[in-house]
């Protein structure tokens, strides 16, 4: 199957389903490639709900986390504010 790269958010109304995962590894889950904290958009009320991956948790140490947005800001997926 071949990648499509999208300028705009990709909506879907029945889900997504992963077919497979970069390596030929079958499973359930999505492929996210994680980025700085510095690199995450700004928060907006269009971007709620929106998960990325951070490879620096959001404190500068080098360790992958998973952020959500609530609309004002990232937040870790524990709840707590990304810094």
């Amino acid at each position: 199957m071949g990648r499509t790269t999208f300028d705009g958010p990709v909506v879907s109304r029945n889900g997504f389903i992963n077919e497979g995962t970069p390596g030929g590894l079958v499973g359930p889950g999505m492929v996210f490639t994680a980025v700085p904290t510095a690199s995450l958009p700004p928060a907006t009320v269009a971007l709620t709900g929106a998960v990325m991956m951070v490879s620096d948790n959001g404190a500068g140490n080098n360790e992958v986390a998973m952020v959500i947005c609530n609309g004002t800001a990232w937040t870790l997926t524990t709840g707590a504010a990304l810094t």
